[in-house]
């Protein structure tokens, strides 16, 4: 067996981030091999994943960025199982760094995010090296892009809920930074009444047939009642006819040509905890 130190240990900590006593275990069983060792503990990291695969992750850390140029943008959610460990600095750091290069390689999908290399790891890797390093249950739910003439993201105070909208033209920041702030607050379900699932309408459209029949109108004003009621929905719901939060007496629509008629938003993601 080889004669392992504490520098070694350390040493190994400092490249792996994983517990003294998990470094000396790995070195001893590696025969004081690091790179041995740092496979030991991915292993051991896997192993702990699949334990730790049906425990509930519903916390986490959020984030949304764009390219320097902002014509390509990324939203993501990485879970955890504690909202202890998605405020530490090196969880919120993990999920920077993913990201960063999630848009530095403009990675348009999840599968493809996993399949990243950063610095000779694969990302879904990284992703079972940090299970075995701090004991959750760790994912990555959530990967979104855009990429437009111009993309503005939003970050909420907490990292727990953020945004990412594409604007059909340039120059006009403000504008994308309030309309992103805007998703963030209010939550809208799709960009326009042209672009809600058919299949969300139809339950909308039974939900209010319930209520209007226990409320006792006659059946003859029931659908007339109901698409009333999906009308004021579509005013709530909808990004482009939702109230503009800033000044309810106009809409979003209104509030973006007011600066350039041919301005509008063109697409959105919205992603928040538990949501």
């Amino acid at each position: 067996m080889a004669n392992i130190t504490v520098a070694e240990i350390n040493a190994l900590r400092q490249r792996t981030g994983a517990g003294m006593m998990d470094c000396k275990k790995a070195l001893i069983e590696s025969d004081g091999d690091t790179d041995k060792a740092i496979e030991y503990l991915r292993e051991k990291g896997q192993k702990l994943a699949v334990k730790r695969s049906e425990r509930d992750a519903s916390q986490g850390c959020v984030l949304a960025k764009t390219t320097a140029d902002h014509t390509f943008g990324a939203i993501m959610m990485l879970n955890c199982e504690t909202d202890f460990v998605a405020q530490n600095e090196g969880f919120i750091s993990f999920t920077n760094k993913i990201l960063d290069a999630a848009i530095g390689n403009k990675i348009n999908t999840l599968d493809a995010l996993n399949e990243l290399v950063i610095e000779g790891s694969k990302v879904k890797d990284l992703v079972t090296d940090q299970i075995g390093k701090i004991g959750e249950n760790i994912k990555i739910s959530h990967y979104e892009v855009l990429e437009a003439s111009v993309v503005y993201a939003y970050i909420h105070n907490g990292n727990r809920l953020a945004s990412l909208v594409a604007f059909s033209k340039k120059g006009f920041d403000e504008q994308g930074k309030e309309i992103a702030m805007q998703i963030a607050a209010m939550a809208p379900v799709a960009l326009n009444r042209e672009s809600v699932p058919q299949n969300l309408i139809d339950e909308e459209l039974e939900v209010y047939r319930v209520q209007i029949r226990e409320e006792g109108k006659p059946e003859n004003m029931v659908d007339k009642i109901a698409q009333g009621k999906l009308n004021k929905y579509f005013k709530e719901c909808t990004l482009l006819e939702q109230e503009f939060i800033k000044d309810g007496k106009k809409t979003v629509k209104e509030y973006l040509q007011e600066s350039d008629k041919d301005l509008t938003a063109t697409a959105f993601y919205r992603f928040m905890l538990g949501e």
